[in-house]
């Protein structure tokens, strides 16, 4: 147990945190856009355009929900402060024992709301869609992207975010040749943009008799799910679109009707697949959103190149490029390369504790900004 000078260095340094953090979300210059919001939505004619109206609820209700958490941050803070001094008082062992728990409590949940701060670029906060790839390898590849469909829904459902498939095809013997997800909720694209990359797995096959070592790649590709008013030119004489009878998870409406579809954009040759829904026109507003998102990254990926161009970098994208390792054998590790965080635990991660790499590469990603 921490003794009551550590304890109260312990307080000392969460105040100071607390009010970095504070600085950092700047609560006066959000209060007072709630303010104007609030008049916008007392306007007589707020719900003319209700495309328009909906957005500012969404605001007024994302900038709420972030001044209340810091509200509630700093009350924890407060009532353990008082606790402390009780404490002190009375020489209370077990109430000492006790606030020893609540700091680090808190102080995990300063973690958590100070990650959420990071995510502050434009598509941060929307739906992720998250497409798992196998690369060469069949079997033995096919069934390493299974088990990173796995991990990530996991994740997600630990998170309390909604899992959507939009596009499923089976691997022959086992695993999956591609899988397209649409994991929904707040900041979940903000989060899983961590995740694109390279995945590469070590591990004794299960498909190979002579029980030698294998090393299995996947790739992760994860986009925003855009809203309609991003400007994105998509000319209908540009698609290709066919229809086909779905496969893969879906019950017992599955092969019934030509429902599936998959469009082809033709000048950059995309293709996308959504089989999710029994209609045909759900799955090609599903299959067009997609596209879409497909298309921004696309131009963001080449205006980057551009830049990194003028900036005379070189980036290699390839295989040998992997983000990180999973190693079953001849020891159990995991660990990110782009910022060597290791993780021992490797049946942990594949349930789906991925955050501590997540949380890594953003604040990583964060640091080499502001540098």
């Amino acid at each position: 147990m921490l003794s009551e000078s550590e304890l109260k260095h312990e307080l000392e340094k969460m105040a100071k945190r607390l009010a970095e953090i504070r600085g950092s979300l700047d609560v006066d210059s959000k209060k007072k856009k709630i303010s104007e919001l609030e008049q916008i939505m007392a306007q007589p004619n707020f719900w003319d355009d209700n495309e328009a109206a909906q957005k500012v609820i969404s605001e007024i209700n994302a900038l709420k929900e972030l001044t209340e958490q810091m509200n509630n941050l700093e009350q924890q803070y407060e009532d353990l402060q008082v606790m402390f001094e009780l404490a002190l008082e009375e020489q209370d062992e077990t109430m000492l024992a006790d606030i020893e728990k609540s700091i680090k409590s808190l102080s995990k949940r300063f973690s958590e709301f100070e990650l959420q701060l990071l995510l502050n670029e434009p598509y941060d906060k929307n739906n992720a869609i998250l497409e798992i790839h196998p690369g060469a390898g069949g079997t033995e590849s096919q069934d390493w992207a299974s088990m990173l469909l796995r991990m990530y829904t996991r994740w997600a459902e630990d998170h309390g975010y909604k899992v959507e498939t939009l596009d499923y095809l089976a691997g022959e013997e086992a695993g999956v040749k591609s899988v397209t997800l649409l994991i929904k909720g707040r900041n979940a694209y903000g989060y899983l943009k961590a995740e694109k990359g390279v995945h590469r797995l070590v591990r004794i096959s299960p498909f190979d008799a002579s029980g030698r070592r294998h090393t299995s790649f996947s790739s992760v590709n994860v986009l925003p799910e855009i809203e309609e008013d991003i400007d994105i030119e998509i000319r209908p004489e540009d698609l290709k679109i066919d229809t086909y009878r779905s496969s893969g998870a879906g019950g017992q409406h599955v092969n019934t009707t030509d429902s599936a579809v998959r469009i082809t954009h033709l000048p950059t040759n995309i293709v996308v697949t959504c089989q999710s829904e029994r209609s045909q026109i759900k799955n090609r507003e599903k299959a067009m959103k997609i596209l879409k998102a497909r298309l921004y990254e696309k131009q963001r990926e080449e205006q980057e190149k551009e830049l990194a161009a003028l900036r005379g970098e070189q980036k290699e994208i390839g295989w040998g490029s992997q983000i990180r390792s999973y190693v079953f054998h001849p020891y159990s590790l995991v660990k990110d390369h782009r910022t060597n965080v290791e993780v021992g635990n490797v049946n942990a991660v594949m349930d789906g504790e991925i955050d501590i790499f997540i949380d890594a590469y953003l604040k990583n990603k964060i640091a080499n900004q502001n540098h």
